[in-house]
């Protein structure tokens, strides 16, 4: 926007230009940004919280895949939601059919009875799924408990 000025004899002139940025509605819209994100970074990160044992070995690397939950209390939750082992099967057999290379991994609680976890991993198999890998956390090497 531009100034206006008055010379010796009165007459209208244009004077500089404001050359300053008013930075206040750049710094009120950074800050709401900010905040959006802080409060919808958690709700990113869902999923049922489950302490997974440790291991040396890599693991695979993440990749789209199914994950299978089975908690300490004897829960399993296909992806995030409860199923039976019979919902299961059925519906790992009608991913088999539309995907024969289809990987499962099973997220097993370190406190979930091995009897469940076992039971999940047949009802895999029995599926015909044959990729089948069990998520653990990775230790430093030489801190194996």
């Amino acid at each position: 926007m531009a100034m206006r000025a008055f010379d010796m004899e009165g007459e209208q002139r244009l004077g500089p230009a404001m050359s300053e940025i008013n930075v206040t509605p750049f710094v009120d819209v950074v800050l709401v940004l900010l905040i959006i994100f802080m409060l919808t970074a958690p709700m990113l990160l869902g999923g049922i919280d489950v302490r997974v044992p440790r291991a040396e070995t890599r693991t695979t690397q993440p990749e789209e895949r199914i994950t299978i939950t089975v908690t300490k209390e004897k829960g399993v939750f296909w992806e995030n939601t409860p199923t039976t082992l019979q919902r299961l099967e059925a519906t790992l057999k009608s991913i088999r059919q539309k995907n024969p290379k289809a990987a499962v991994f099973i997220k097993a609680d370190e406190g979930a009875p091995w009897g469940t976890a076992v039971a999940v991993m047949d009802r895999v198999k029995r599926a015909g799924i044959e990729r089948v890998g069990i998520v653990t956390d990775p230790v430093p090497p030489g801190t194996f408990r």
